[in-house]
């Protein structure tokens, strides 16, 4: 079994059986805050989609026991294909880069098109109040953390909570953490083959994934690889424009992407890396390198407040 390099939650790993090739994912060791590394969520998401247009692995077995790895654990099919973890795609040819990020546009897409009680998801979370409930929920994920308080994710939080938009009652399957490098494409043609990493999954308002995706363009290559201050033109990489527009191409009745989305995202952002900073100092990170990553915490929380000091709003 090979472990897979890379990933900031539930370890993943390569194996073969017989013939068979497989994907083993599975909660980390150590303590666990309260709803994260939801690999059960995971898995019922693979089942219920794998019979969709939604790309995803074939699901495999799904085992609750403890005894064998230590945690629960699940097995899927392995696709090939490529994952590309930098937005600016540098290594990919020029003429490929904005059909990739349109194909991205395009899975998200057709993922917010499946009506969650078609397949099995009906109970999946809660309709109605989603960005209300899920800046409460960040703030404790936050609160429990054991690390010092971040005075910008303070802030951006209390801008968010008065600034959240009326409810549309648009509900969706929501992946939670839609980025290119969540998505596997196909080997050679600029396609989705997989969307991969389900944890954070949920019913919710799609524009929770649509701002997440945006967050590229409001943070600097050395942010997580963003893409802000690469000239996009001279790099035939698409504007953020350009990404909601092929959004909207497949689905016309979205309601416009606001500045409170992605400052919502940012924020969210920010609260994923305390805890990713609390796995590593506690030895407990999937990443070896997940140390470094702490300071990320404080700078997406600025870029969100970025975003918001640029917006008329409540103080």
């Amino acid at each position: 079994m090979n472990r897979i390099g890379g990933g900031q939650s539930n370890p993943t790993y390569f194996l073969d059986w017989n013939d068979r090739r497989l994907v083993l994912r599975k909660q980390p060791k150590g303590p666990i805050l309260n709803g994260a590394h939801a690999i059960d969520r995971e898995y019922r998401v693979l089942e219920a989609l794998v019979a969709t247009d939604v790309p995803v692995p074939t699901p495999v077995l799904f085992n609750a026991d403890t005894s064998p790895l230590g945690t629960p654990f699940y097995l899927m099919d392995r696709v090939e294909g490529r994952i590309f973890t930098d937005t600016s795609l540098a290594d990919v040819s020029p003429n490929e880069r904005l059909l990739i990020w349109m194909a991205a546009a395009e899975a998200m897409a057709a993922m917010h098109a499946i009506r969650p009680e078609s397949v099995g998801l009906a109970d999946f979370g809660r309709p109605g109040n989603y960005f209300e409930r899920q800046i409460a929920r960040w703030d404790r994920q936050y609160r429990a953390s054991p690390s010092r308080r971040i005075q910008p994710i303070e802030q951006l939080h209390r801008w968010l909570e008065n600034n959240i938009p009326a409810d549309d009652g648009a509900v969706a399957l929501c992946h939670g953490d839609f980025r290119l490098g969540n998505l596997m494409f196909h080997p050679t043609e600029p396609r989705v083959v997989a969307i991969l990493d389900w944890e954070l999954s949920t019913l919710g308002h799609p524009l929770a994934d649509l701002g997440f995706c945006c967050m590229p363009w409001h943070c600097s290559p050395d942010e997580y690889g963003g893409l802000l201050g690469i000239d996009l033109d001279a790099m035939k990489l698409p504007t953020e424009a350009d990404f909601f527009a092929r959004y909207l191409r497949a689905r016309p009745d979205s309601a416009p992407l606001l500045p409170f989305h992605k400052a919502f995202a940012l924020y969210r952002f920010a609260v994923i890396f305390v805890g990713i900073s609390d796995r590593a100092l506690a030895g407990s990170a999937a990443d070896p390198d997940a140390a470094k990553l702490a300071p990320l915490a404080e700078r997406f929380a600025i870029r969100g407040l970025e975003i918001a000091n640029a917006q008329p709003h409540e103080t």
